[in-house]
Formats: structure tokens, C-alpha cells, sequence
């Protein structure tokens, strides 16, 4: 399973978050996980999971902004020391490189929810699969 990931092209200046945030509070849109840096070469991004992807593209689109989708994995993560480590182990032993790495905002029982943006997504669903690792899709929006 995985999820649609937004990425935005922003200005680093004062109000650019604030404005996305706004065109996506007046559509009833969710930001569900986000990952904001003006240190990305080239250019600063945003990056958000929300609870309506498509409607949130086609908005920001229509609102001006550089906007690209991509699928990222959520994954269940044990909350206690090492938990995340179990995650990477995995990727890493499977070549696996992890390109964004971000928290969604819930919890699924015990366990932390990550977004994990990879260079190879099949091979790390197949991975996360074998190794009995938690994976989520659309259900995860209900959080």
C-alpha cells in the first residue's frame, strides 16, 4: 500500500506556509503529515500527505503553485528506542534508499506513523512485506 505525497515548490518568505495552509483550510483539506525545508537543493519544498490528494493538486494548481505527486509509504513504526531503526535496517539491507523521512500526525495504537519517500518504492514494499514491518494506504486518513 502507500499514499500520495504532495510536493510544493515554495519561496522562503514570510507568509509562503501560511498562504498553502489557508488555500487548504477554506477547501476542507487535512493535512495529515508535512515536511517543510528551505535547505532542499535547488529550491525550498514543502512536502504534505493530506487527506484528499487529488483535490488538494488540482487547488494548489489553481492557486499557482509548482505541485508534484509522488507515492510514499506510511509505515507503522514500534515507539520505544531502536523502533525506527528496525525500518532502516530493512531499507539499508535491501538497498533501499530513504530520500524524505517525516512523521504523520496520529498514531495507530501503539505505534508511531512515519512517511518514508524512497528511491525504489516496490522493492521497499516488498521488503517492508517480508520483514512483517506495518504498512498503511487511504485507511489512514480516518486518523
Amino acid at each position: 500500500m502507500s499514499l500520495t505525497q504532495l510536493s510544493i515548490a515554495i519561496d522562503n518568505t514570510p507568509g509562503c506556509l501560511n498562504r498553502i495552509c489557508e488555500i487548504l483550510e477554506k477547501e476542507q483539506i487535512n493535512i495529515k503529515g508535512v515536511m517543510a525545508s528551505s535547505e532542499l537543493a535547488p529550491n525550498p519544498a514543502l512536502k504534505i500527505v493530506v487527506d484528499t490528494p487529488d483535490q488538494a493538486y488540482n487547488v494548489l494548481l489553481a492557486n499557482g503553485f509548482a505541485v508534484r505527486t509522488n507515492d510514499v509509504i506510511a509505515v507503522g513504526t514500534p515507539d520505544h528506542p531502536g523502533g525506527l531503526n528496525v525500518i532502516l535496517r530493512a531499507l539499508k539491507e535491501a538497498r533501499v534508499n530513504v530520500e524524505t523521512l517525516y512523521p504523520f500526525i496520529a498514531l495507530k495504537g501503539d505505534d508511531a506513523i512515519l512517511i518514508i519517500e524512497v528511491d525504489d518504492i516496490g522493492r521497499a514494499k516488498e521488503v517492508l512485506r517480508s520483514q512483517w514491518i506495518k504498512t498503511f494506504g487511504s485507511e489512514i486518513y480516518k486518523s
